[in-house]
């Protein structure tokens, strides 16, 4: 799990690093940060079970065995991409590690994500459904329609709701009643869950196992509320403190909550990792993110008479 998180860290540092070079054209919006929630929770969940995510997804996919090769490559816009280079970033998909796909409309992946529980459910598999949407998506009409169609029928699903606390640059204060916890409304929909640190990826982990089981064991739907934090810019790769939108005091408040430094810090005392370790780990890491750029930066484009294969409108 401490593999999963530093690698997703990582990845997401070097793409932010080549981001400039031009190379990578399509709109990105990184997770760095909020690692430990995708972590935690893709632990607990086997290639048969289904995931999906929205725009935010490298750390969801990666933590769900998504191919990192063909992940860079997709953003890199080359017919090698996981989606044959024609979604970017907001379009990954491996569907052979249960990763159904993600989609940038807020909220749109919820009712998809619903969907396929219910097709587990009508076909008699075991596979549950996770899906990761962040705190705007929960202000969206079809939200608490699928909340309660879900309910109503104990699908096998996982409702993880990153609450990162701004959609685009508008804080949770300013779009919704004030004290009103997401968890809350989930409940009221008939999806009980609990609101976690998710900064704290044993915890994520803890948590998300528990229910899970309940999930697993008929239960019907769940709904976990990570409190987590983004630290660069809600598109791109650039810190945007300067905009003035995050009250002072609060970014530096989070980097001392920062998930990657939370998990070294507590293996080293527990002594289940020293410098050494780390530094092997480290080195494993940069190799394979400098094999993934370069398979995706000599990979071809696609051709053009493949530019509408698959495209449906």
């Amino acid at each position: 799990m401490f593999r999963t998180l530093l690698r997703i860290r990582r990845v997401e540092e070097r793409l932010v690093a080549l981001y400039p070079e031009q190379q990578i054209r399509c709109p990105t919006h990184f997770s760095i940060g909020q690692e430990a929630v995708a972590a935690g929770v893709c632990a607990h969940l086997s290639a048969k079970d289904l995931a999906m995510s929205a725009h935010r997804s490298h750390a969801h996919y990666l933590a769900k065995g998504g191919d990192l090769k063909a992940m860079v490559a997709e953003l890199y816009g080359k017919a090698t991409g996981c989606a044959r280079g024609k979604g970017g970033s907001m379009h990954l998909i491996d569907r052979s590690v249960g990763f159904l796909g993600c989609v940038p409309i807020v909220g749109s992946t919820i009712p998809i994500a619903v969907g396929a529980s219910f097709g587990s459910r009508l076909l008699g598999n075991s596979a549950t459904t996770t899906i990761f949407f962040g705190d705007g998506a929960a202000e969206t009409g079809v939200f608490a329609e699928t909340l309660s169609f879900a309910a109503l029928h104990k699908l096998p699903v996982l409702f993880v709701c990153e609450n990162n606390l701004y959609s685009v640059l508008t804080p949770q204060s300013e779009r919704q009643p004030h004290g009103r916890r997401i968890v809350d409304v989930a409940a009221g929909l008939g999806v009980p869950g609990e609101q976690v640190d998710g900064q704290d990826v044993e915890t994520v982990f803890d948590v998300a196992g528990q229910m899970i089981s309940r999930i697993r064991d008929g239960g019907g739907p769940g709904f976990l509320e990570f409190l987590t934090y983004r630290y660069l810019e809600h598109c791109g790769p650039l810190d945007d403190t300067r905009l003035g939108y995050r009250p002072p005091g609060e970014f530096e408040d989070w980097l001392e909550r920062d998930p990657v430094r939370i998990e070294t810090e507590r293996l080293i005392a527990e002594k289940l990792i020293d410098a050494k370790a780390i530094e092997r780990l480290e080195s494993e890491l940069a190799l394979e993110i400098d094999d993934a750029v370069e398979f995706a930066q000599a990979s071809p484009f696609p051709e053009r008479a493949e530019m509408d294969a698959s495209v449906f409108a």
